[in-house]
């Protein structure tokens, strides 16, 4: 007598079990609720936020040249006080750590390295194109370096946390 194989593979518990999303619904519906949170409140500190204003009587302001504001905050010469310092470099990077962990969470197209670089980079550059031409900021290439680090910082937190 011939005894087939199991040819079904055996369903693993834990992660497997939650199906493609990663999450449990009632967790993955809380993880959608504080990414759109949370992105409101980035865009009222990147365009409200922080004492902005509107400043029309001046051009564009803008840099695209790699680290020229990153250097700037490391010239201890400059008399900018360390607060601000540590504000514009580590600000920058922590701010966007969120969107590292939950876009990934919420959306599994994200859980991929490469497609959540893709979509942050696109999304940081319209949110600094903006904040150049409504004038209530400038577009710095190094925001956008610093704010994928933060990106990539939470993307490498929640893989260690979820393994």
């Amino acid at each position: 007598m011939i005894v087939a194989a199991n040819t079904h593979p055996r369903r693993r518990k834990g992660k497997a079990a939650t199906g493609k999303q990663g999450l449990p619904p009632g967790r993955r519906v809380l993880a959608w609720l504080l990414l759109i949170t949370y992105s409101a409140f980035l865009l009222y500190w990147m365009f409200v936020g922080f004492g902005r204003t509107v400043q029309l009587d001046g051009p564009l302001r803008y840099n695209l040249e790699p680290l020229r504001t990153v250097r700037l905050f490391f010239d201890m010469t400059n008399g900018l006080s360390y607060a601000s310092r540590l504000v514009n470099l580590l600000g920058n990077v922590a701010v966007f750590v969120p969107f590292g962990i939950l876009l990934p969470l919420v959306i599994s197209g994200y859980r991929s390295v490469v497609r959540l670089t893709l979509l942050s980079v696109l999304v940081i550059t319209l949110l600094e194109l903006l904040q150049m031409l409504l004038h209530v900021g400038s577009l710095d290439i190094d925001d956008l370096l610093l704010n994928l680090l933060g990106v990539w910082t939470g993307y490498v937190l929640l893989r260690l946390v979820r393994g």
